[in-house]
Parts: C-alpha cells; sequence; structure tokens
C-alpha cells in the first residue's frame, strides 16, 4: 500500500524512459536543460558510452563514459546497449544495466537523442518508453536559430537544415509531437506529459497492495 508522506499518498510505480528528440535548433536540448535543472521534475540523464576522445571540459561518468572501441564492441556484441550509433567516425550507446535499475526503483531518465536511437529504444523497451518529437514552428525560423546560436559555419548551418528535413519525416513514430513556438509553452506541454505518464495504471504497480488495502479496510 501507499504509504503517507506529509499527508500524500505515495503509490510505487515504475520509471519512465522519456525520450526527446527533434531536429537542431528546434528546442530539444533547451527543453531538456530546463527539465533537469529543476529538482521538483525529479529526471536523471542517461550518461552514454562513447569512443571519442574526452574534451578538456568533460568529466568521466558524467558527461559520457569514455571507453575504447574494443570495450563498445564487447557491450554491444553483448547486448548490453540499449541503443547505439556511429557518428563522425565514433560510436555512442546506451548501456542497459544502469536504465533497467533505474526503472525498477521508479527513477525516471532522460534521453537526448535522434530517431534512430528513439527507435532502438522502443524495440528493446516499449513499455517504458515515452517518445516526444519538437517540430520548429516554421523552416524560416528553424534557420533564424541557428543563425542566433552563432555555433557552426554557414556551410555546417545548411547541412544541418538538410538533415532536419529527412527528421522530420520521423514525427509519426513520436507518442507526442510539441510545436516549439514559444520555448516556455513548450517545456510547459512536455511538463504535463510527464504527469500524466507517471499516472499510467500499468506504471503504478503498488495500485495493486493499495486498491486490495481499501477494499479490505475496515
Amino acid at each position: 500500500m501507499g504509504k503517507p508522506k506529509g499527508g500524500v499518498v505515495e503509490i510505487a510505480r515504475r520509471g519512465l524512459m522519456l525520450v526527446i528528440s527533434s531536429p537542431s535548433g528546434a528546442g530539444k536540448s533547451s527543453i531538456a536543460r530546463t527539465l533537469l535543472s529543476q529538482p521538483d521534475m525529479q529526471i536523471s540523464v542517461s550518461v552514454s558510452v562513447t569512443t571519442r576522445e574526452r574534451r578538456h571540459s568533460e568529466v568521466e561518468g558524467v558527461h559520457y563514459r569514455f571507453v575504447s572501441q574494443r570495450e563498445f564492441e564487447a557491450l554491444r556484441a553483448s547486448d548490453s546497449l540499449l541503443e547505439w550509433a556511429e557518428v563522425h567516425g565514433n560510436f555512442y550507446g546506451t548501456p542497459r544495466d544502469p536504465v533497467e535499475i533505474a526503472m525498477a526503483e521508479g527513477r525516471d531518465m532522460l534521453f537526448d537523442i535522434d530517431w534512430q536511437g528513439a527507435q532502438q529504444l522502443q524495440e528493446k523497451m516499449p513499455a517504458d518508453v515515452v517518445s516526444i518529437f519538437i517540430l520548429p514552428p516554421t523552416m524560416a525560423e528553424l534557420q533564424s536559430r541557428l543563425h542566433r546560436r552563432a555555433e557552426d559555419t554557414e556551410e555546417v548551418i545548411q547541412t544541418r537544415l538538410a538533415n532536419s528535413r529527412s527528421e522530420i519525416e520521423h514525427w509519426r513514430e513520436y507518442d507526442y509531437v510539441i510545436v516549439n513556438d514559444d520555448l516556455n509553452t513548450a517545456i510547459d506541454s512536455v511538463k504535463s506529459i510527464i504527469k500524466a505518464e507517471r499516472l499510467r495504471r500499468d506504471r503504478r504497480h503498488g495500485l495493486f497492495d493499495f486498491v486490495n488495502g481499501l477494499i479490505t479496510e475496515a
């Protein structure tokens, strides 16, 4: 049965895997950073493994777990990765064990990944995945946002825009689709989705004992 805490009944549940994807510049990273920065959301980020070299600003175990290609191949061969991809000659993947442990403990994990990674997660753990795709209001606004970031050359921006069209074509594969024409509104929409998904009957295994307790209560 759920135990009262501060006057509120808490019912044990299984955690969820929150997947947020979008074309570059549509707001995925901004939304993810906001969710992770708010303690009341109680969301942790999944730490990926990668074969690329660690940058000076990166911390082992915080930004990534840095492994050799041989170690990565061993993880992949033993089905210890929920999803993996090759990007610019380097490999990235999501270790299975930390996610499985988090789910069992009722902790929610955030995955900032593309549609290919989302597909793999949905194939491996379909009951646990909640997927959200973020769309820009217009392609002109998407291009404007990429320019305002001032992080890439014009050539890179045009490549990102070209890739975004093929990424957007996968919108139907997601549970929820949000048009990010206002960041705060988009963040509120994501929070609403999370709150609703946490209340799903099939995730709240503690309901069995709680309901039985209600029925047999004197």
